[in-house]
């Protein structure tokens, strides 16, 4: 008996100097052209700009399970901005929310039927501890009734710019696990679906838009309703956060999911030295090829040091440089007939450690400011823009952002230096004459020279 009790206490050392050792920094960091994430799909993005750092398999529809739960926040945050929800509103629950509470085999803290919560509780449930009964008491809260709540998120994902997505319940639970009273917008069948790009997209809307997200989302453990006989102790899925078993330096959010039908999944974000990344892992895998909430954070860890150690950002662009044969635009009818034009602001993009490719500018003109062919209207104001400059690099390759809305606002505006007023009616009529006195001379000496 006492040597199988050693025999465990050495295989849980064992384990716990594996977990141990995958922790321990890196001494090489992988290529990305080598580097091979252990999931269905994953991506890597910088969470300011959205460029893309990392990519594999990035389109394809997928589960999602709980990371659901990001839009159900969005949509709450966004409630509580327009003052059409409060965050000490009081919410009495549903039947619905209530048995689906009471289901301790799925992340939940139980509800007690026609009780009353508050809006904060319930959002502090569902962001720390992944409860899904809190989910679904908050989709009601918003929109009535959850069937409801699913027409918006769908809507929102449209307006969000999210390409490959479906929502079918606000939970990110299999509608299988609904208990037969899953929305009736969707069959039993139904799972929520994103593909890596649009989980990722949504993740970077939801920070950029509501960044208030990661206080309670970086929370690694609370009690629900402390004080009372209902209190349950939270501990945070994300095992990445500061002080749980997982710990990455940096680490501030963001949501887990796991289902059978999606695997295990994980959107992380996490800062450093100035520099936030998002990153996003789809059905992760251990090395054996086992799904486990594990493997997820061990494949995050691989995406975030990858970004962190081969990465640096990079001024590519200064202040107020200017694309060599296109230092100017005209102005016919101004009092200086040309203007010089520059960038507003440098233009800064994550490059390879060490890496010495060149990058070329390029400037589309903003056509709806032009009257012609490179040709402006007076007034012109100082610092009116007229364009907007991208890079690309020696070879031609374009730089990767997360979608073409995150492509276009990378790019940086192309000012002109100086105002510019309109010519009166006396400089006009003198350029006219001397533009027909310069147009008789050139003519006379083409003629002359014609007879010799």
């Amino acid at each position: 008996m006492r040597s199988k009790k050693i025999n465990k206490y050495v295989a849980m050392l064992l384990s716990l100097l594996l977990v141990a050792s995958l922790w321990l920094p890196a001494k090489t960091v992988q290529a990305a052209e080598n580097m091979k994430i252990n999931a269905s799909a994953a991506i890597l993005i910088d969470g300011e700009t959205g460029q893309i750092l990392f990519e594999q398999n990035p389109d394809q529809l997928l589960g999602i399970a709980s990371m659901t739960k990001m839009m159900t926040e969005y949509l709450l945050l966004e409630a509580i901005n327009e003052k059409k929800v409060t965050w000490d509103q009081q919410y009495t629950v549903s039947e619905y929310a209530y048995k689906i509470s009471q289901d301790r085999s799925l992340s939940n803290v139980p509800l007690r039927l026609g009780e009353t919560y508050n809006v904060r509780e319930l959002y502090e449930a569902m962001t720390i501890y992944s409860a899904n009964g809190a989910a679904i008491a908050l989709a009601e809260v918003i929109s009535g009734s959850e069937a409801e709540f699913v027409k918006l998120m769908n809507k929102k994902g449209k307006k969000l710019g999210l390409k490959d997505y479906k929502f079918v319940n606000a939970s990110g639970l299999s509608n299988s696990d609904l208990k037969g009273m899953h929305p009736n917008t969707s069959t039993p069948k139904d799972e929520n679906l994103l593909s890596a790009r649009a989980t990722a997209k949504l993740a970077f809307k939801l920070l950029q838009d509501y960044p208030e997200v990661l206080e309670t989302a970086s929370i690694p453990k609370k009690s629900f309703r402390e004080g009372t006989s209902d209190e349950i102790k939270m501990s945070n899925w994300n095992w990445m956060l500061p002080s749980l078993l997982f710990s990455y330096e940096g680490m501030t959010g963001l949501k887990t999911g796991t289902t059978d039908f999606a695997g295990s999944c994980f959107t992380g974000t996490a800062e450093r030295d100035g520099r936030q990344l998002i990153s996003v892992v789809m059905n992760a895998k251990d090395a054996s090829g086992k799904s486990g909430p594990e493997a997820r954070f061990v494949e995050t860890k691989k995406l975030l040091d990858y970004g962190f150690n081969q990465f640096e950002q990079k001024e590519v662009i200064k202040k107020g440089y200017q694309v060599k044969g296109q230092e100017t635009v005209q102005i016919p009818k101004g009092k200086s007939k040309q203007v010089a034009i520059q960038a507003e602001t440098p233009l800064i993009v994550n490059v390879k450690k060490g890496e010495k490719t060149k990058y070329k500018a390029k400037i589309d003109y903003e056509h709806s400011v032009f009257v012609g062919e490179n040709q402006l209207e007076a007034p012109v104001k100082k610092g009116e823009v007229v364009g907007f400059l991208s890079v690309v690099s020696e070879k031609g390759a374009p730089v990767k952002y997360l979608t073409k809305e995150e492509a276009t606002q990378a790019k940086i505006p192309v000012v002109v230096t100086e105002t510019v007023e309109k010519a009166n009616w006396f400089i006009l009529s003198m350029r006219a004459i001397g533009g027909f006195f310069s147009g008789v001379w050139h003519g006379l000496v083409d003629m002359i020279t014609g007879w010799f």
